[in-house]
């Protein structure tokens, strides 16, 4: 598409009638949902797992570089915000010890198809947060851009109607600037592009019984914290981005003040633009009261960037409804959904998992399901360590179900403020709990305690044989054991580079490099203490 034509469809986008004619569609699809979550039609016959990975692409150096096209054709990778970023997609597997054992085998060997395609001076970077800038320095790149009839297209922005029609949606809300304020950082740009500053993994569970929904999604805004405080891997913001800071004692105070996990408060602030606090789409949900709510929310939630779907055939018209994949039955609904950024939420319609034999299970399972949605991790180092969160949130949900643990009785608040401080503070954050005998914890330990535990009874009553739930796990219980993160690995890499002398932003840069390094060379982030 050209220039004007991209304009022509953001217009097109944002004109009041689609909006309107997009609320009715929405709404519509929102109450066949509804319908099919009651009358159990969303039902199957497994839990199921898959996983998204983003990353980005740098040059040898680690400057930040763009993805060739080329990669985009592979099954399993596809363009994110960024002409940097991608998105690496597993195909949903059965959860078992087998079906685990291919989630890591999949991821892998789409991360090695993805460098093997990548030229000899690009690397791709497993990593939550870029720090080292590209060669015009991060505020022109973010920046960089054209207006056409009065549309902002973002010369960095992965060419997509979509994205640019998201991008001037915010603008619009944000009077034209996005702001994004940290300590140490005032960063403020023309676009949504800052967003693509952050890379993050998302374990996907479905549940086979979707009247067992609620219960899922609530436990889930309880571990946010006590997980999010073990993964956490963005601590700085590009290097060049910080205002001047030169004495190791000024540095001590930036990280006493600055987040473990940038990623959080950098996608907030990028996509809340303009929204009051009520209004605000990226943001710890509340609990589901019952399960008609989760497709109630999206219809109420506020609309960004709508498209109505009219190449895509009705259900209705289709001799054969079953043929159309689920989610292609209620697209409108689909788009919304996925404008719905809280840090857990509800996906209807899906592919299919396989099983054993490595191909698609049925007539148990099929496209017509309910899955939940973990978003609030960054990028992990190394493949295994991604494997291993995938592994802790699914085992973990799905122990705390089996064994009725009493962790819903966390109050809301409570599980809010802790999933805050492991932004804060990651692996020392104060952090709230309910134990197995009904008493309010905040001893980290304990809480660390039961959640391997409540994750090692999930995994094993979902099949997984104990070899296969010590591999899964051990990188994550080698961060407790060592009280470390990757974020608290790179925030004293750069205080001790700057105590032997070095900027701030020579630190930040250089311990960048050690980290990408570290990445490509080890099996996982535990080989690194």
């Amino acid at each position: 598409m050209t220039p004007d034509e991209y304009a022509a469809a953001v217009h097109d986008s944002l004109a009041p009638e689609t909006r309107s004619a997009f609320a009715e569609r929405v709404e519509t699809q929102a109450d066949a949902v509804t319908a099919d979550l009651i009358d159990g039609r969303l039902d199957n016959a497994d839990f199921a797992v898959g996983l998204e990975l983003e990353a980005y692409v740098t040059a040898s150096d680690g400057t930040l570089a763009r993805v060739p096209t080329e990669l985009f054709g592979a099954d399993g990778t596809n363009p994110e915000l960024g002409v940097h970023n991608l998105e690496l997609n597993t195909v949903p597997d059965v959860l078992d010890g087998p079906g685990l054992r291919r989630q890591a085998r999949r991821l892998r060997e789409l991360v090695s198809n993805a460098r093997e395609q990548l030229p000899s001076d690009r690397r791709l970077a497993l990593d939550a947060m870029w720090t080292v800038p590209p060669t015009e320095g991060t505020r022109q790149y973010l920046a960089a851009g054209t207006e056409h009839d009065g549309v902002f297209l973002s010369q960095n922005m992965h060419a997509d109607a979509r994205y640019y029609a998201l991008d001037n949606e915010v603008r619009n809300r944000a009077d034209g600037e996005i702001e994004l304020s940290v300590p140490g950082v005032d960063l403020t740009g023309p676009s949504i592009l800052i967003e693509s500053l952050t890379a993050s993994i998302q374990p996907h569970l479905q549940v086979p019984d979707a009247s067992t929904f609620p219960r899922y999604h609530d436990l889930a805004i309880r571990t946010l914290g006590p997980v999010l405080s073990l993964a956490s891997n963005s601590p700085f913001l590009p290097a060049d981005c910080y205002r001047p800071i030169e004495a190791p004692s000024e540095v001590e105070r930036l990280l006493s003040a600055a987040p473990h996990e940038h990623r959080i408060p950098v996608f907030e602030d990028a996509i809340n633009a303009g929204l009051p606090g009520d209004k605000q789409k990226v943001r710890v949900p509340n609990d589901l009261e019952s399960l008609e709510q989760l497709p109630a929310r999206v219809v109420a939630d506020v609309t960004y960037a709508p498209h109505l779907y009219d190449d895509i055939p009705a259900a209705s018209a289709a001799t054969d409804e079953q043929s159309i994949p689920y989610a292609d039955r209620i697209p409108e609904y689909r788009h919304k959904r996925g404008t719905y950024w809280r840090w857990v939420r509800g996906v209807v319609g899906g592919d299919v998992p396989t099983g054993a034999d490595g191909v698609p299970t049925g007539p148990g399972n099929d496209t017509a399901s309910l899955r939940l949605e973990y978003r609030p991790l960054p990028t992990q180092p190394t493949v295994r360590d991604s494997v291993a969160f995938q592994a802790l949130v699914v085992g973990l949900l799905r122990g705390l179900v089996i064994e009725d643990h009493p962790l819903g009785e966390l109050p809301w608040k409570d599980a809010k403020d802790a999933f805050y401080a492991a932004v804060d503070d990651g692996p020392e954050a104060a952090l709230s709990w309910v134990a197995a005998d009904g008493t309010y914890i905040e001893n980290r330990e304990r809480i660390r305690q039961e959640l391997l535990e409540y994750a090692r009874r999930g995994l094993a009553a979902s099949g997984t044989d104990g070899t296969t739930v010590d591999w899964l796990l051990e990188p994550v219980e080698a961060r407790v054991r060592a009280g470390t993160t990757p974020s608290s690995w790179q925030r004293d890499r750069v205080l001790s580079r700057v105590r032997d002398g070095a900027t701030l932003p020579a630190a930040i840069r250089e311990t960048k490099r050690a980290y990408l390094d570290c990445a490509a060379s080890t099996e996982s982030f535990a080989d690194w203490l």
